[in-house]
């Protein structure tokens, strides 16, 4: 009995100290173990969000005009500027918009004549390009000149306007233009313009 009480004791002895040696074995091993990071996450990456282009704008807009004339084939060039408003409607990746331009010139073309203002009704569309747009433009042009008087024609062109705010914009255009009789007559002149322009959202 004496025996069998000893054999217990020493068995439940043997039996804590493998417990307390495998616990310890274990600890260690999870305080030494590398450091080993765990596999990269991939996850979708959503496209950016564009802006929204839909509502009114007002703005300015300076450059630079090339202007020739069919009246001794004369030509001219010189600074171009004035105001621009408009109305933009966002189609998701593609915007539509209607405007006004009213830019005021001094340009002497030759000896017969000066270009002194352009009035523009324009439309225009485009597709964004991240937080800009990319945009092509065409509409009714109506010029007035010193001597020949007055004549409406057409513009096309193309643009770029770029983003900075939730409220303003910056960009650039380039726009031909015709006109073919002043004032019924078979003066004509044709005319680049080169803009930058500024632009208020509301």
């Amino acid at each position: 009995m004496h025996i069998s009480l000893q054999n217990t004791a020493l068995s439940a002895v043997i039996a804590i100290g493998l417990v307390a040696t495998t616990a310890g074995t274990v600890q260690a091993g999870t305080l030494d173990a590398p450091n080993v990071s765990s596999p990269p996450v991939f996850t979708e990456i959503s496209r950016a969000s564009t802006p929204d282009w839909t509502g009114p704008y007002v703005g300015a807009q300076i450059g630079y005009g090339d202007v020739n004339a069919s009246v001794g084939a004369a030509n001219g060039d010189g600074i171009i500027g004035g105001i621009i408003a408009g109305y933009d409607f966002d189609m998701g990746d593609w915007v539509l918009g209607v405007g006004l331009d009213y830019d005021f010139a001094e340009i002497d073309v030759g000896t017969a004549t000066t270009l002194e203002n352009i009035l523009r009704v324009k439309a225009r569309g485009g597709r964004k390009v991240g937080s800009g747009l990319i945009y092509g433009t065409a509409g009714y042009a109506h010029a007035s000149t010193s001597s020949l008087g007055s004549d409406g024609g057409f513009f096309v062109g193309a643009g770029y306007e770029q983003r900075i705010s939730d409220r303003f914009s910056f960009g650039a255009e380039v726009l031909y233009h015709e006109f073919s009789s002043f004032n019924g007559s078979a003066n004509a002149i044709d005319a680049t313009t080169v803009h930058l322009r500024g632009i208020w959202r509301f």
